[in-house]
């Protein structure tokens, strides 16, 4: 038998507060990373969302809008703008593929790749801020990467 999530660890007919509800952990975790990353990132010009297109940009340039989309885990009506503003920015530029024109891929420009020691600056003082030893840091990645992926 495969194991599965247990919402409830004290039965159903246990009543449990809002700090032992998983939803409302995850959901608070979220926002705390969230606000830790947005003053960092509205220095640089960045929403958070535009920050993780840039990342998965700097690991693995001229991808599809697609792959970039389910890199992400974002559809295609939130993904469109989003490329569109980083575009505006100059920090992007698409490119129809000249074997299929069908294909539009997505590249970092010259101004998006000089962006990237400031975004690992603010990366790195985000992380010091968490205050978090290292292994619970990398724990916490680890265990979050596994409940995403078993949900999707």
């Amino acid at each position: 038998m495969r194991n599965r999530v247990v919402c409830n660890p004290y039965g159903v007919e246990a009543n449990q507060t809002l700090n032992e509800q998983l939803c409302f952990a995850l959901y608070s975790a979220a926002r705390v990373a969230s606000n830790a990353y947005r003053e960092e990132l509205t220095a640089l010009g960045l929403t958070y969302t535009q920050y993780v297109t840039l990342l998965a940009l700097w690991e693995r340039d001229g991808v599809t809008v697609s792959a970039l989309g389910e890199r992400l885990r974002l559809d295609s009506g939130t993904l469109s703008p989003l490329i569109r503003r980083l575009e505006g920015a100059g920090l992007l530029e698409r490119r129809r593929d000249q074997a299929d024109e069908r294909l539009v891929t997505v590249h970092v420009t010259d101004a998006g790749r000089a962006l990237r020691p400031r975004v690992d600056a603010a990366r790195s003082r985000v992380y010091e801020g968490f205050n978090l030893p290292v292994e619970d840091a990398i724990a916490l990645r680890d265990l979050a990467n596994r409940f995403c992926a078993a949900h999707t």
